[in-house]
């Protein structure tokens, strides 16, 4: 089941269009094995076994709810499906059951927890844990979303052609915010969330290869992903890449990802992940971080992705590479749209410091330690205060 449980659930609700029951009947086909297997022992195929099975339960409780169109089409489907002989193989439907839990009806938090809970595995309290919230509210969110799918018939499917591009985006930034989330959780987290995604994106990469920004989006979480092990300092701060310890990168992760990165730029149709990912490269030169090259990423990427976020890396690349004033002029015009965001604090802070501004560095750098999202945060925020206040001048 833990191995198959994706795969399975995809092929019941693509036939089902109902997750909720698709989940149901599978777990009353995994309790009926538990006695049945005891008995008989294994049969040929256990993943074909429970697939029957469920489909069988689904038919029982489809018929007392044929009067429904979707219910009785569904019924329809199943029968045909249940008279054919028990599957060696079971079809591999997980990246429509993807598009399905990352659909645009869904809000974002939605989509996570929902692709988490199907796809991956997770259980209830796992997502919860990973995204501090209650169980009963997290699970309340989760019936919702699979509520939601149901009754607006989104569709169990790979978008056709002319929607790819756009349903993909909604896709891969999913992924991609399961992959920030476990990036930045502490040490204690007992899912890995960054393995997670991971796991996601090479599915989706062998379910639908030679797409570019797949690519980018697999490089950049395994050049990303190769220096967690030295993201923070023996002091417990927060380490940025220019200055952790090189030694402890995962090596093997970065030469998979720069060949990855490379494969993708040579199909020649650029896009936002590529970007992302090549942005992680050059933070990882041998030199240091290549700023000026960091900065033109950035310019590219606020092409792609003109959003206040990207406007403020873009701002810290280009004081990084030799111009602090622009920066802080930048860094200024976002006050409006960011000042609830507690990367714009600490940036604004470094940025003061920079002009020589002590005294509204020191009050910038309190609000980001007030509102860091990790202990490690923090303690990196408040080692550069207290380096500013040991270089500001007396008087």
């Amino acid at each position: 089941m833990r191995a198959d449980r994706g795969r399975l659930v995809s092929v019941l609700a693509s036939g089902l269009r109902d997750l909720a029951l698709a989940e149901e009947v599978l777990q009353e086909a995994a309790v009926s094995a538990l006695s049945h297997w005891g008995r008989a022992g294994l049969p040929r195929s256990p993943a074909g076994w429970l697939l029957q099975v469920a489909r069988r339960k689904a038919i029982d409780r489809l018929r007392g709810a044929a009067r429904d169109s979707r219910k009785g089409a569904a019924l329809a489907i199943l029968l045909d499906e249940e008279a054919m002989p028990e599957p060696d193989g079971i079809p591999d439907h997980r990246l429509r059951l993807i598009f399905a839990c990352c659909h645009p009806a869904l809000e974002p938090k939605s989509r996570i927890a929902l692709t988490l809970r199907t796809v991956c595995g997770l259980n209830t309290p796992e997502i919860a844990r990973a995204f501090l919230d209650a169980e009963p509210t997290m699970g309340q969110r989760i019936s919702r979303a699979k509520a939601k799918i149901a009754a607006a018939g989104i569709p169990f499917a790979v978008p056709d052609a002319e929607h790819w591009s756009e349903r993909l985006d909604t896709v891969l930034a999913t992924v991609y915010l399961i992959f920030t989330t476990g990036y930045v959780a502490g040490p204690d987290e007992p899912r890995d969330l960054c393995h997670e995604a991971e796991y996601l994106i090479r599915l989706i990469d062998r379910l639908r290869p030679d797409d570019p920004e797949i690519e980018g989006a697999l490089a950049m979480m395994l050049l990303t992903g190769a220096r967690r092990a030295a993201r923070i300092g023996p002091d417990g701060a927060s380490l940025p890449p220019g200055e952790q310890d090189h030694r402890l990168w995962d090596m093997s992760r970065t030469t998979e990802g720069r060949a990855i990165l490379a494969r993708a730029m040579a199909r020649r149709r650029p896009g936002p992940f590529q970007i992302k990912a090549a942005i992680s490269d050059c933070q990882m030169a041998d030199d240091g971080p290549d700023w000026p090259q960091i900065a033109a990423l950035y310019g590219a990427l606020l092409r792609h992705e003109p959003t206040p976020v990207v406007c403020l890396n873009a701002a810290v690349a280009l004081s990084e590479a030799g111009d602090p004033a622009r920066g802080l002029i930048m860094i200024e015009e976002l006050g409006a749209a960011l000042s609830h965001y507690q990367p714009w604090h600490a940036a604004k802070a470094a940025f003061l410091a920079a002009n020589g501004r002590t005294d509204d560095a020191t009050s910038a750098y309190l609000e980001a330690i007030a509102q860091a999202p990790t202990q490690a945060e923090a303690q990196f925020l408040k080692k550069r205060l207290l380096m500013l206040s040991e270089t500001a001048p007396k008087g």
